[in-house]
């Protein structure tokens, strides 16, 4: 209204600055643009960024009060924000608004602008994946993740903006199983950037309480995607943060998940022990409330002592791996129904098809195990990590069974639907377990250089994304 166009104007503008950057159209149309207004919905960076560049303003100008991805002020090109930003609501040109931010951190602004850059890179061109990660990028999370430690306290903040990051962190959560691991990880250190900026200063209660909350899940969530960017120091230094900030909550429920995801990296990572110490952990934590870790703890024991057990061959740790998996079972049919619905942050029916039969591999009965693995596979459309774990138990299911052909087959097909981006070390320390079984069993198998060239291709990532 200030600049005398309607929304059509700054749709079209938008349309064409896609067209410009050789971008597929957007979606973005006057409904969504009206919501955005209202407040209803956020736009996510890429549309945030655009809008800027239309209008010609820096995201706090549009109500937003986190910095743009790109880096750089949108009033002039190549010109750095300005803490004085002319107030467009009015014709007189002399009046001005002037910001006061909340006591900039050099240093935090650096980590932001790091994950910025590395976030327009990705929504704009091919990336080395293992650059990126060995690079500033981790130094810029861990930094985060360290002030979020640091901080535990909080700023004002409205109502409607909690509202916002809470719906922003549920989508992130959905987004998990759809978005390459190092595009996820800069959104979330985004956004969890912006609640720690938030905790800076004292909070009512009620609203400390939700800020925690967010940071937990927040932390949570990017210590699940370092896992699966197989960096597992990160995991747990991140984890740790989740629980320090769940501590706070109360919440029984939410303690208990953030240690059972945290259980993950020990028994990704080569330490079934702890794995199953911590397993047991969120077990007490989740007590008799009904909740994913309910499920999830009991499913991670079993894990462990399957993998225990594939070392050991002990009836006993066999029979306990097969208790906890009826422990899960029972547990998951008493979680609420949205908690299935949730990959993230609850617990559903194809994780748990998928990790019983994980257990039944390790255990060596392939019958069963084979059925239920066809079940998970069936139910898995759109998470590709998952897909290629359990294509991986497939074919260790066939390589018990001494079909070693098709089990180099199916490890073939695995890593051939993976792309390249979703290679790393979480997935190819499996597939190199899987290489090492079938060397054993037959160095000559049929088609196995070809699995063991496709391990170890180049690991391009090519990630590029929507607002």
């Amino acid at each position: 209204m200030a600049y005398g166009i309607a929304l059509a104007d700054v749709i079209e503008q938008v349309r064409a600055l896609f067209e410009r950057d050789a971008k597929p159209m957007p979606g973005i149309g006057e409904t969504l643009l009206s919501a955005y207004e209202s407040g209803l919905k956020r736009p996510g960076p890429e549309y945030l960024h655009y809008l800027c560049t239309v209008y010609r303003v820096e995201p706090i100008a549009l109500g937003f009060d986190s910095p743009c991805i790109c880096g750089h002020g949108h009033r002039m090109p190549g010109v750095l924000t300005s803490e004085v930003v002319k107030d467009r609501s009015s014709p007189a040109p002399e009046r001005e608004l002037v910001l006061h931010p909340m006591g900039p951190d050099p240093d935090a602004e650096e980590d932001e602008n790091i994950l910025r850059r590395t976030l327009l890179s990705l929504l704009h061109t091919d990336t080395n994946l293992a650059e990126q990660l060995e690079g500033p990028v981790l130094g810029a999370c861990e930094g985060i993740r360290r002030r979020m430690d640091e901080t535990m306290v909080s700023a004002t903040v409205s109502a409607a903006m909690l509202d916002q990051w809470e719906e922003a962190t549920l989508s992130f959560g959905r987004q998990y199983t759809t978005t390459a691991p190092l595009r996820l990880l800069c959104d979330v250190m985004l956004e969890l950037s912006a609640v720690r900026t938030a905790m800076a200063r004292r909070q009512p209660i009620d609203l400390q309480e939700r800020l925690c909350r967010m940071a937990a899940q927040l932390a949570g969530l990017s210590g699940m995607i370092m896992i699966n960017l197989g960096d597992h120091r990160l995991a747990r230094s991140f984890f740790r943060t989740g629980r320090t900030a769940a501590d706070e909550t109360g919440d029984r429920a939410l303690r208990a998940w953030i240690c059972a995801r945290e259980s993950l990296v020990p028994l990704y990572f080569g330490d079934a022990r702890e794995a199953l110490t911590l397993a047991k952990k969120s077990r007490d934590l989740a007590g008799s409330t009904p909740c994913p870790a309910q499920a999830m703890a009991p499913v991670v024991e079993a894990r462990a002592l399957a993998t225990m057990a594939a070392t050991d061959n002990n009836k006993e740790i066999v029979d306990q791996a097969r208790r906890a998996l009826a422990r899960a079972r029972s547990a998951f049919a008493h979680m609420k129904p949205e908690d299935k619905e949730d990959l993230a942050f609850g617990y559903t029916e194809k994780q748990l098809y998928f990790y019983q039969g994980d257990v039944l591999t390790k255990l060596g009965q392939t019958i069963e195990a084979e059925v239920v693995l066809d079940q998970a596979l069936d139910k898995y459309e759109d998470h590709v990590l998952d897909q290629t774990l359990i294509r991986l138990d497939q074919a260790h299911c066939r390589l018990i069974d001494g079909d070693v052909k098709e089990a180099v087959a199916i490890g073939i097909k695995a890593l051939t639907l993976l792309g390249d981006e979703y290679l790393t070390d979480f997935i190819v320390r499996p597939a190199l377990a899987l290489e090492q079984a079938i060397m054993s069993r037959d160095a000559d198998a049929p088609r196995i250089g070809e699995f063991r060239a496709l391990i170890r291709r180049p690991r391009q990532a090519t990630l590029k994304g929507g607002g």
